[in-house]
């Protein structure tokens, strides 16, 4: 993405500066892209292990009718992600862990392109107009501006197909166990065929939510902690990965920490079929979990999705910053090359 006062080759908005111009959409897709799949491929493990936890609870209060503190007793025998991981790979299979991949990477690319092009759109609008710089609060509002195109656009079908695959317990070693769904095409026809269309969007009003509240918090603090260590290094120098890295994983971790309860209900909302929709099905799933398992219940994978959601926004500026910069530099010698033998070619015309 462009910013205010980095150099021509850096990408991400800072809240301050000399107006830049605007990048070149193949680079801005090719970065998200190689970006957004080095993620998914490095924490999807992560998310999986999110999901299990999350549907833990609900799955206890079902088993032999238990509710309340029954269901809390039952639930509460492997509750350690560590655990729960080992556990998934033994039963179901290591590769069990990358259930729903396929919906992640089949949807990673538009989901970063529209990511990163939406905020520079909207932090465009709302940069001052004559010095073209974007206050924090603008950068804010941009950043929640492109997390509600995003799960509107990408994010909320890939997230359902995505849970119900993770949701899926099948054992490796008996063949008749046969899961629902066999991969990511499958599971939408299916779903599409059995619930309908509109089923890809169960839940779409809290994935908004979380999204918006991801990406705002995602960029501001990106942006002011890029923009202090530019101040501090000069800006006129290329930050290290490393730090790309660390401002990444803080940056990322913001989001998961104050709307966890979100996260939880909306999985809970796309994990099942339901005949209920809207407003009816949010107080049912939220009264659910509260009668029959506590508050408490709502941070239930908190930590995986830490662990999942910090090395990943880590993962994605890094590489994106890196192969962005690669990329406008091959961009710019290509174009000098390109200028080069024009030049030449004018210069022989002429003294013919």
């Amino acid at each position: 993405m462009s910013t205010a006062t980095a150099k021509p080759s850096s990408s991400i908005s800072t809240a301050s500066g000399a107006k830049k111009p605007k990048k070149n959409l193949a680079i801005h897709l090719l970065a998200g892209g190689v970006a957004g799949c080095c993620e998914a491929l490095t924490c999807h493990p992560l998310d999986t292990i999110k999901v299990r936890l999350q549907l833990r609870g609900e799955r206890a209060s079902k088993m032999l009718g238990l509710s309340g503190a029954a269901a809390q007793s039952a639930k509460t025998r492997v509750t350690n992600f560590v655990q729960v991981g080992m556990q998934i790979a033994q039963k179901e299979g290591f590769f069990s862990l990358y259930k729903g991949l396929g919906a992640v990477l089949g949807g990673i690319i538009p989901k970063m392109a529209i990511r990163f092009s939406s905020f520079e759109y909207y932090k465009d609008l709302l940069a001052d107009k004559k010095t073209g710089v974007t206050s924090s609060a603008g950068i804010f509002m941009a950043g929640l501006g492109a997390g509600i195109t995003e799960s509107i656009l990408v994010v909320t079908p890939m997230d359902v197909i995505k849970i119900r695959l993770q949701a899926q317990r099948h054992s490796m070693t008996d063949p008749l166990d046969i899961p629902k769904y066999r991969n990511a095409p499958h599971c939408a026809y299916v779903m599409i065929k059995e619930e309908g269309f509109a089923s890809l969007y169960k839940g779409v009003a809290l994935t908004a939510l979380r999204q918006s509240t991801n990406q705002a918090a995602n960029f501001t603090v990106y942006s002011i902690l890029k923009s202090q260590l530019e101040s501090a290094q000069g800006s006129d120098k290329t930050l290290p990965a490393y730090q790309h890295l660390l401002m990444g994983f803080v940056s990322g971790a913001c989001g998961p920490l104050f709307n966890a309860p979100i996260d939880v209900i909306k999985t809970r909302i796309q994990k099942n079929p339901s005949t209920e929709k809207g407003w009816t099905r949010f107080v049912q799933v939220t009264s659910g979990i509260l009668k029959n398992e506590g508050w408490t219940a709502f941070y239930k994978g908190t930590t995986p999705r830490v662990l999942r959601v910090a090395p990943g926004q880590a993962i994605t500026f890094m590489v994106y910053e890196r192969v962005y910069k690669w990329m406008v530099d091959f961009s710019r010698s290509m174009s000098i090359i390109e200028a080069e033998r024009v030049g030449i070619t004018s210069a022989e015309s002429n003294e013919q």
